[in-house]
């Protein structure tokens, strides 16, 4: 139920107050059973819980699963999403899909009564929700989603997954030096003095001490963390520039090994996209316009925008990305394939599948490689540490012989 304020004329006199109804079709007919007639109509702005808050995109995959079921059992669409705000549990989806089926009650579409909420429904699965509804297979199309939507999550948790352990081993080795460098350093300083005044102290050791007494001196420590928070907070914003963006993004690219696993994974998601969207009937163009964006990387998505540019003046879309260094030519071998035999999204979807299964092989082997090289780093720092407190130990020994 929504509030809305109101001025209406009954009995040739104005009055104004506010009641509350399901749509705003629902208001008018109340101030007419009472015989009024509305001048103006408003609805109040108001904030409940869950309002502007994104939904967890398994609970968004498993809406768009129940309501392909319910539609495909009969149910009507308004009495689907009744069903399904009533039993979920997540606040900010129940206000979203009360407010979607109120907008659907005044008659307007559902794909454009979830483009009023873009932070829950993304461009992709309104425009396939669109393409459902117009061309009588919206059932199709919301499971088509909701399967997607599941697949990408499970990649997501599987490279969040392998990157867990390596962070893992990171943070701890710097808790390690960390105590090592405020805690047990500055116990040898003293013992250290005699070679100090000498001019005797070994380099390493010399910036082993400054360090710990950098970091533990608060005169120093607090505006050396201020200033790197102030060269954080510039990085970000230039970051977040569209220069900045672009060039973060191209580096991306061409990071080591690491830069070839995520070239794959944005790939994996843009193939997919598409032919899914190609799947449902929409046509290429908007489809590449939709999908582009997908790959998170503003490098590939004006790669794609320029193959687009080629697409619309007549060109075969294999054409184009055969002349972008980014996409792999086996990839672009098979979009030919697929053109020439008009079964391009199939081989969209099959290029993403073997993207998603080759990059899971490549990326469990670079986390293989990452954790023995980051216990090396570890082993190496903390050696160094050592080193730094028994060279002039070493050298005390030598002396007094």
């Amino acid at each position: 139920m929504a509030d809305f304020s109101y001025v209406a004329m009954s009995g040739g006199k104005r009055s104004t107050g506010v009641l509350s109804a399901s749509s705003e079709r629902d208001a008018l007919a109340q101030l007419d059973s009472r015989g009024m007639m509305a001048l103006k109509l408003e609805a109040l702005k108001t904030v409940p819980a869950g309002q502007g808050k994104s939904v967890n995109p398994r609970v968004l995959a498993a809406f768009f699963s129940q309501l392909a079921d319910l539609l495909q059992a009969g149910v009507p669409l308004l009495r689907s999403l009744e069903l399904l705000e009533r039993q979920t549990s997540n606040p900010a989806l129940s206000f979203v899909l009360k407010d979607v089926r109120a907008t659907v009650s005044d008659g307007t579409g559902l794909a454009q009564s979830m483009g009023k909420h873009p932070k829950v429904f993304g461009e992709l699965a309104v425009s396939m929700v669109l393409a459902g509804q117009e061309g009588g297979f919206l059932e199709d199309v919301l499971r088509r989603i909701a399967d997607f939507t599941e697949q990408q999550e499970d990649l997501k948790a599987k490279v969040i997954g392998a990157l867990a352990y390596p962070a893992v081993l990171a943070g701890l080795g710097t808790v390690i030096l960390l105590v090592l460098i405020l805690f047990f350093v500055p116990k040898f300083e003293q013992v250290f003095d005699r070679l100090k005044e000498k001019g005797q102290m070994p380099a390493l050791t010399t910036g082993l001490l400054w360090v710990s007494n950098t970091l533990s001196n608060p005169l120093i420590f607090v505006p050396l963390v201020g200033v790197i928070f102030l060269s954080f907070g510039a990085f970000t914003a230039w970051a977040s520039s569209p220069r900045g963006r672009y060039q973060i993004d191209s580096l991306r690219l061409k990071i080591p090994g690491a830069g070839r696993i995520y070239l794959s994974l944005a790939l994996a998601r843009f193939t997919r996209i598409l032919g899914t969207m190609l799947a449902n009937g929409i046509p290429i163009l908007q489809a590449l316009r939709i999908a582009k964006d997908s790959t998170g990387n503003k490098v590939l998505a004006e790669a794609i925008e320029q193959s687009a540019e080629n697409v619309k003046g007549g060109d075969s879309l294999a054409t184009p990305l055969i002349q972008c260094k980014y996409f792999p030519r086996d990839i672009v071998e098979m979009v030919a394939v697929g053109e020439e035999s008009n079964q391009l999204e199939k081989v969209l979807v099959d290029v993403a599948n073997g993207l998603e299964k080759r990059t899971s092989r490549e990326l469990e082997l670079f986390v293989r490689l990452l954790e023995p090289l980051m216990l090396v780093v570890m082993a190496g720092l903390v050696l160094l540490v050592v080193a730094g407190l028994l060279l002039p130990i070493f050298r005390m020994s030598s002396v007094i012989e």
